[in-house]
């Protein structure tokens, strides 16, 4: 799960995190009164989406200017008009895609003297199996580039889960930026207390880009990204109440409400598959045999035949789609129960696309039976090899 800038600074902040004082609007007007509040003499308007770039950004409407989704000005009725501008407007960054985002909150934060940018993040990592910390002196800038054409400039360090981190980890990372003396001592604190955040929260990331050197030589996070572990939510309740459903793909929403594990593609065949392996297998059988998935959609070991309907529904939900396999191995999972999802689904939606199903396991016979009697046009296939090569086949001849 992700979250929002301004709600990635509360949290840290609650546990030490050195972070510029802010607000965030849904309004100018509000805007404008939070930079009063904060004093100024500058201020950053700063565009709240699930997208990193947002600076370097451009909005698709004219009226929000070519100025990028974070903004510096000096007035308080510049906070306003730039608050005006970016509300409602759609935000496009290179990770947007062209499609881009609605903006539908900005954060005011007071301006930063500024003397260095650096770059820092704690991520899991699954070669090591513990949390590493990435930082380089480079920050504000785009970490993929740095580590492609200077990766001399990026430190790693692992923290071994018994320990935690430890001072000498946060003085070597420190030592490692160029710090020194008060700053040193400023990053130690920052670290600490950032990887505290980490691993309380149960976070997958933490990234800080950048993190900035004052003038008076503290260490602050002038940006933050949090992403978190789904399967532990269930322990933060304060976290899951952040989730922004604005920002999600309504598909990917719906699934997750049936506890489908659903995440849509650019291709044109729909997939639906019990297993995640499978899943990926399916998918890459699919390119093999020159079509291109719309969706990875794993329904689980034990869907009902409620949900089988529901993930049915998702794939057709989306435009692109010319055809579906359907590919369930029955372990935990009834084939029969399988291919009652698939027909009542297909019933309820009007099949209009070809659609190809390859059951093995518990209950296959009488799976393929409900299958056969349902008196729709649905393809079987022998084994995957042959239900992939059979539904590229039909979507390509339908087109």
């Amino acid at each position: 799960m992700n979250i929002h800038e301004y709600q990635a600074k509360q949290l840290l902040a609650k546990y030490g995190v050195a972070i510029v004082r802010g607000g965030v609007a849904y309004t100018a007007p509000e805007a404008e009164n939070i930079a009063k509040d904060l004093g100024g003499p500058v201020w950053m308007v700063k565009s709240q989406i699930h997208a990193g770039g947002r600076g370097k950004g451009k909005f698709k409407e004219s009226s929000a200017g070519d100025a990028g989704g974070v903004r510096l000005v000096k007035s308080t009725e510049d906070v306003r008009q730039a608050a005006d501008q970016m509300l409602g407007a759609t935000l496009v960054t290179h990770q947007t895609g062209e499609a881009g985002k609605e903006v539908k909150r900005v954060y005011i934060e007071d301006g930063c003297d500024i003397a260095r940018e650096l770059y820092l993040s704690l991520l899991v990592d699954r070669e090591t199996s513990r949390v590493t910390v990435i930082a380089s002196s480079e920050g504000g800038m785009d970490i993929e580039e740095v580590a492609a054409k200077t990766p001399e400039k990026i430190m790693t360090v692992d923290i071994d889960p018994l320990t935690g981190m430890q001072g000498y980890h946060a003085r070597r990372i420190a030592f490692g930026l160029g710090l020194e003396g008060d700053q040193v001592r400023s990053a130690v604190k920052f670290l600490t207390s950032m990887y505290r955040a980490f691993t309380d929260m149960d976070a997958s990331l933490v990234e800080i880009n950048p993190m900035v050197v004052t003038g008076a030589g503290e260490v602050v996070a002038l940006d933050a990204k949090m992403n978190f572990d789904d399967n532990a939510l269930f322990r933060h309740k304060d976290v899951d109440e952040m989730r922004d459903e604005d920002e999600q793909d309504p598909a990917e929403l719906e699934a997750e409400r049936h506890d489908l594990n659903y995440i849509k593609l650019d291709g044109n065949i729909g997939c639906m598959v019990n297993g995640a392996g499978l899943a990926m297998a399916t998918m890459d059988i699919i390119k093999l045999y020159g079509g291109d998935p719309a969706n990875f959609l794993d329904v689980g070991g034990g869907a009902t035949k409620e949900r089988v309907t529901t993930a049915f529904k998702l794939i057709l939900s989306d435009s692109n789609v010319e055809g579906i396999l359907v590919n369930i191995f029955g372990g935990i999972m009834r084939c029969d129960v399988i291919a009652e999802g698939v027909v009542a689904a297909a019933r309820e939606v009007s099949l209009n696309v070809p659609l190809v199903v390859r059951l093995e396991g518990t209950n296959v016979d009488l799976g393929k039976e409900i299958l056969a009697n349902s008196g729709l046009p649905i393809v079987s296939g022998d084994d995957l090899g042959d239900a992939a090569e059979k539904i590229v086949a039909a979507v390509k001849e339908a087109g």
